[in-house]
């Protein structure tokens, strides 16, 4: 016995020799944490915004859900998301999982330690030249908002008052019934119903056809698709902490990374406020960024909804 655990223990430290000598160890050896700290590329050109021009989106994570007033003193619920070190990681072009003429780019979003990545992974951020991300996302955008490999997206990329939408998978809710599932009515509550108040009932036909058709709504696992709400306003910005406040809900859990992009059922610039048209394009210049307040509240306008109507 312990001459086979000699033998099998020569065998691996004479592999492990020859992988050093022939410079396997040093090839793998430059993925460290200061390789991914160096210069970035710089930014593309600045090109003009048009109302077919579609933005480079962001992928954010949702910190929870609170409350603002606006200049009349309306309560409305938000939802907070933040960016945290959203950067552009590669940049696709001519794939065939993408329609012409739009582009497809590839974010980053929230660094992450090197031990947990594995070595080809490690080599794709590496060439980015940016630091490891946790998660990574694609968007589709028209060549004219394409950004440079290394380029960060700051919550000033949006605009108060704008519409956006929000997609990122729903919080599961496990096996649930047809009554919560597919708010089915349920049985009777009484005349003769016994134990199965919250049950389908009759999920088929006659012997013809003798099946039941693919797609019937049944019971079964409630949650945890992706799920898309749109339109939802951007009521204010933080420029210090990166935060976007968008009203109302958000699909997903606190925590949750979730992608955000300008909204697609509001075209050109009916997307944007009046008084903002064009849209900081492809994104907001690093230097109008640090000169900008650290909050930026949308105004809602209108009438004071408070004031009594005049008879």
């Amino acid at each position: 016995m312990s001459f086979s655990l000699t033998f099998k223990r020569l065998t691996l430290f004479n592999k492990i020799v020859k992988l050093n000598n022939s410079g396997f160890f040093r090839k793998y050896s430059s993925f460290t944490d200061s390789n991914f700290t160096g210069d970035l590329p710089t930014s593309s050109e600045k090109t003009k915004w048009t109302k077919h021009s579609v933005r480079l989106g962001a992928i954010a994570r949702k910190r929870g859900m609170s409350a603002l007033w606006d200049e009349w003193g309306v309560r409305h619920p938000v939802t907070i998301l933040q960016l945290d070190k959203v950067q552009v990681v590669q940049i696709k072009k001519n794939s065939k999982y993408v329609k012409p003429p739009l582009v497809a780019v590839q974010i980053g979003c929230t660094e992450k330690k090197v031990k947990g990545f594995t070595r080809p992974l490690l080599g794709h951020f590496r060439k980015a030249g940016v630091s490891p991300k946790k998660k990574l996302l694609e968007f589709h955008v028209t060549p004219d908002a394409v950004l440079s490999v290394g380029t960060e997206i700051k919550a000033a990329h949006f605009v108060p008052g704008q519409y956006v939408d929000v997609t990122a998978p729903s919080i599961g809710k496990g096996f649930a019934g047809v009554m919560k599932r597919w708010n089915f009515r349920g049985l009777p509550a009484s005349h003769g119903t016994s134990l199965t108040h919250r049950s389908a009932g009759s999920t088929g036909q006659n012997q013809d056809p003798g099946k039941v058709f693919k797609g019937k709504k049944m019971a079964g696992r409630l949650g945890g698709n992706s799920a898309t709400v749109l339109n939802l306003k951007v009521l204010k910005i933080d420029n210090v902490l990166n935060l976007v406040y968008v009203k109302g809900g958000v699909p997903g859990f606190d925590d949750q990374y979730v992608k955000i992009r300008d909204a697609i059922k509001k075209p050109g610039g009916k997307c944007f406020p009046s008084d903002c048209i064009p849209p900081p394009f492809p994104t907001i210049d690093p230097e109008i960024a640090n000169n900008m307040p650290r909050e930026l509240m949308a105004k809602t306008g209108g009438v004071d909804p408070f004031m009594s109507k005049e008879v």
